[in-house]
């Protein structure tokens, strides 16, 4: 073992109570997509503290910031940080223990800097995970061009080395009508919320020929604002997702048709507005899934059971289509509990999360220093990425 091993997990340790304090006052301070104002000062300021050039609104991103330190030519290995909540649940995706293990792991590599195996070390926080694709935006920034591999932990009801995420489109289907009363006037309305039911009528018969790696779910946000009124406006924001962006794009063409027919079905004008965060499919890397697998027992972690069915997205999916990265699970909730409740929430803050936090940061911290003590890993690492 590397004898620096012992003292970056003992460093995490020594750390605990103030990442805790830091993950509790993200969770206590849900900030939505691109508004993390409080959060990414928190960390930012922490990681000064520990001895980081720190450099804030990076990618043009107003709450996006890169924590940086060099020692030498070597790899350049970048640690992430996510820290935006869900508006209503609050951190019921755990992004405040992500925030902290991604903090605590960068801290403890800095507490042994000056035996550190020459390369470059960043922490970078990325916001507007839930909604927004922050991360797309830091790539298209450039600020993982001379990455040589990404890591992030996230917390679940289990822990996972790997685990399929999709890609994700989101889209906005808008139907126009026109307005009268609809008890007095009725045929002289053109409802545009009955285009807006069809068209999720219509969604839920696509299910039963979509493939079961497939997804489709959305909300309507606008279906008029009385009852003796037809509705002459209706807005609904679908989100569809696939294995691949060939497949969820195909399944995307489908459901615009739905809607298609439903403005044509009622008369009604379809105005659809395709988002630019689109999540990107995670690009899987076995040479750094081997790295982790080596260390999960010094971070005191096993694997859980397989849930090949629980899938969702995230833009790290973006960064794994530019560099290796990894995106692993930590058990911080008992075993069952669904992600995006309210349970989660509170178990994000709750003592049997510090165990996964903590963990989390070991099992990043130590894979690190494995990346940075073996260029000719690094480059098996980089040459699996390509050849995929």
């Amino acid at each position: 073992m590397n004898p620096l091993k012992p003292r970056v997990a003992e460093a995490v340790d020594r750390l605990g109570d103030e990442l805790i304090k830091l993950s509790h006052a993200i969770h206590g301070h849900p900030e939505l997509a691109f508004e993390e104002v409080r959060a990414a000062g928190w960390l930012a300021e922490f990681l000064d503290r520990q001895g980081f050039h720190v450099e804030r609104g990076v990618g043009g991103v107003e709450t996006a910031f890169r924590a940086s330190f060099e020692a030498g030519p070597g790899p350049t290995l970048a640690i992430l940080c996510e820290y935006d909540a869900l508006p209503g649940v609050g951190h019921a995706c755990g992004h405040n223990v992500i925030a902290a293990a991604g903090a605590g792991a960068g801290a403890a590599l800095m507490a042994v800097r000056d035996r550190l195996p020459a390369g470059r070390l960043l922490v970078i926080g990325t916001p507007a995970e839930e909604k927004g694709g922050g991360k797309g935006v830091l790539v298209q920034a450039g600020l993982f061009r001379d990455v040589d591999a990404a890591m992030m932990i996230h917390g679940f009801d289990r822990t996972l080395l790997h685990q399929d995420l999709l890609g994700v489109v989101r889209t906005t289907c808008e139907w126009a009508g026109r307005a009268a009363h609809a008890s007095v006037d009725p045929w002289e309305g053109v409802n545009a919320l009955d285009a807006c039911v069809q068209t999720f009528n219509g969604v839920a018969m696509l299910r039963q020929q979509m493939r079961p790696d497939c997804r489709i779910h959305g909300v309507v946000t606008e279906g008029g604002a009385a009852a003796n009124v037809i509705p002459e406006r209706a807005v609904a924001d679908f989100n569809v997702r696939g294995p691949s962006l060939e497949a969820m794009w195909a399944l995307h063409r489908r459901v615009v048709a739905v809607a298609e027919s439903a403005a044509s079905a009622t008369g009604t004008r379809l105005t659809v507005t395709h988002h630019p965060d689109v999540y990107e499919p995670l690009k899987r890397n076995q040479t750094l899934l081997d790295v982790f697998a080596g260390n999960l027992a010094a971070a005191r972690l096993r694997e859980g059971p397989a849930a090949p069915d629980r899938v969702a997205s995230s833009d790290i999916g973006n960064v794994s289509q530019v560099t290796p990265t990894i995106h692993a699970w930590i058990a911080i909730a008992p075993l069952g509990t669904a992600i995006h409740t309210r349970e989660f929430a509170a178990a994000a803050a709750a003592p049997t999360a510090r165990e996964g936090l903590l963990a989390g940061a070991k099992l990043m911290a130590l894979s690190a220093l494995d990346l940075l003590a073996d260029p000719a890993l690094v480059r098996t690492m980089k040459e699996e990425f390509a050849r995929r």
